[in-house]
């Protein structure tokens, strides 16, 4: 049983919703990555999703985006995000860790040998924005010979055909796009709308369904997981790291943003 397999069984067991935090590796500083990581494990993270630093992430929002370009400019390429799951797993091995970005720098890399690093440094998916279901079929066969899950992406615009080539091949955890946009634009959230559509997905999916988009707080965590098995929070986090001074503000930021949301998902 893969690391994503365990804590979603160990969940559904305990009937709990699956907290996961998205990060941007390299931001706000490159030293604070790690420590942010085991600070958001601390206060209640289930899977982490770690940001590979990219130039034109068109599906994210400013927030992400800006986010992007600090880290790059610091030198937070593909290698520096594999180094720094790897250190963060000296001291953690079971937390899942899935790698959210797009595929130009996997093509770089060489989509063989980055599968092969990304798994020898202890990563769990990818989140690929930009690959398409109907073109993922070898992404897909190379990450898995490698024990590597693609995790797929479904949204509210999704067709009843899609969705079912989705379920055919899901891995990991289905990703629910709670609304057709970038990242951040929390006022989009209709969250009865996307209740109604987690209910169908989860019906047809053979893995669990994750929400995100527009989550933001403890709240929307909450009406968010009532139809979903866990809920992804990701620019609010990233707008409030991208303040902090240094690596312990960092750490501090991180832990007082994740623990409120976690008690509201075990409430």
């Amino acid at each position: 049983m893969t690391r994503l397999q365990q804590k979603f069984a160990d969940l559904k067991a305990a009937n709990r919703r699956a907290l996961i935090p998205f990060i941007t590796a390299g931001d706000p500083s490159l030293e604070s990555t790690v420590p942010v990581m085991h600070a958001l494990v601390d206060a209640g993270a289930d899977v982490i999703e770690l940001g590979v630093p990219f130039s034109d992430p068109m599906a994210d929002g400013p927030t992400i985006q800006r986010s992007s370009e600090r880290a790059l400019a610091r030198g937070a390429g593909l290698r520096y995000v594999l180094e720094a799951v790897e250190v963060f797993r000296q001291q953690d091995d079971e937390t899942p860790i899935v790698l959210m970005g797009y595929l130009n720098p996997v093509e770089i890399h060489g989509c063989e040998r980055f599968a092969a690093e990304a798994v020898a440094a202890g990563v769990d998916g990818v989140l690929l924005v930009d690959l398409p279901p109907e073109e993922a079929a070898e992404t897909r066969a190379i990450f898995s010979r490698h024990g590597l899950d693609l995790i797929a992406l479904a949204s509210p615009t999704t067709s009843p055909e899609r969705m079912r080539m989705l379920c055919e091949t899901a891995q990991g955890y289905l990703y629910y796009v709670s609304f057709a946009g970038v990242t951040g634009a929390s006022e989009r959230l209709d969250t009865a709308a996307a209740s109604d559509r987690l209910r169908e997905i989860r019906k047809l999916s053979p893995v669990p369904v994750a929400a995100g988009f527009g989550i933001k707080d403890a709240d929307s965590a909450r009406a968010m997981a009532v139809d979903a098995d866990g809920v992804v929070v990701g620019s609010a986090l990233v707008a409030l790291l991208g303040g902090a001074t240094d690596a312990a503000d960092a750490v501090s930021r991180a832990a007082a943003f994740l623990a409120p949301l976690r008690q509201a998902l075990d409430a």
